[in-house]
């Protein structure tokens, strides 16, 4: 337990933790168990049964789905202080998404009916998860609607942004991602040969500046204009999505409870 409650004290920003008294945090994480994972490694997979929520403490890792010919799309790139388990998931239910450690990870993981009971008891913590829940689906439908409508530069250029706010390193006068161009190309429905492309331009440009597994920002202004377009469309998209989704979370809760609940 110890263990835990040490490995805890990095996640005063968590999604999950947020507005919950040191106190509280560490009630809830009496509960959890720490487990490591070596870069590589898969932390669950798709289809197989859930048995336990994750909450990412150190590294990195991606969520991935796989067609049918076993082409895979990164659903996102997680950092610590997220859950990377599906948090929607009901009883006996199984995992959406395969999960894969990028670098050698810790997480600290609750079995599913110890994690709901604590929710539970937690209003705090229940209203954290809704709105986790929330922005994950936001995120997945702006996504689907740049892969679908947007061309390949506006759209490499907003995942690019995307990832400057969550895995950006500041480094002397520029900003560096730690993503390989195969993950950019899976995160954006672009082949590989599309990336390099649109990435070579924007290296004569001065816009960015390319190492192995590493795209360097050098001009951010610049990339911005490139994604201008989308991310105007986009935030339009995603109010709609916002409403739709909490109408839809509404529904669910009146036939839950039985009850009519009021609108907001």
């Amino acid at each position: 337990m110890q263990d835990a409650k040490e490995a805890c004290k990095s996640l005063s920003n968590s999604e999950l933790f947020k507005g919950i008294s040191r106190d509280e945090i560490d009630v809830i994480v009496s509960g959890a168990r720490t487990l490591e994972f070596a870069s590589g490694d898969v932390i669950q997979s798709a289809g197989n049964a859930v048995t336990q929520v994750l909450l990412l403490v150190d590294g990195r890792i991606k969520r991935s789905q796989f067609s049918e010919n076993g082409q895979e799309v990164v659903l996102r790139l997680g950092i610590p202080g997220e859950l990377i388990t599906d948090i929607n998931s009901l009883p006996k239910s199984r995992y959406s998404s395969t999960v894969s450690a990028l670098q050698d990870c810790k997480v600290l993981a609750w079995g599913v009916a110890s994690f709901n009971a604590i929710v539970e008891h937690f209003p705090g913590l229940q209203k954290n998860v809704e709105a986790i829940l929330l922005s994950r689906l936001a995120e997945l439908s702006q996504r689907f609607c740049e892969v679908s409508t947007k061309e390949t530069f506006p759209r490499l250029a907003m995942c690019l942004i995307g990832l400057v706010d969550r895995i950006g390193e500041r480094v002397d006068e520029h900003i560096e991602l730690r993503v390989s161009q195969e993950i950019l190309g899976q995160m954006t429905g672009m082949t590989l040969n599309s990336v390099c492309s649109v990435l070579s331009i924007w290296k004569g440009q001065g816009i960015v500046k390319l190492r192995r597994g590493i795209v360097e920002i050098h001009n951010l202004p610049h990339l911005s204009n490139c994604a201008e377009l989308v991310g105007r469309d986009s935030q339009v998209v995603s109010k709609a999505i916002f409403k739709n989704v909490f109408l839809s979370l509404r529904h669910l809760e009146e036939v839950r409870t039985g009850e009519s609940v009021p609108c907001t």
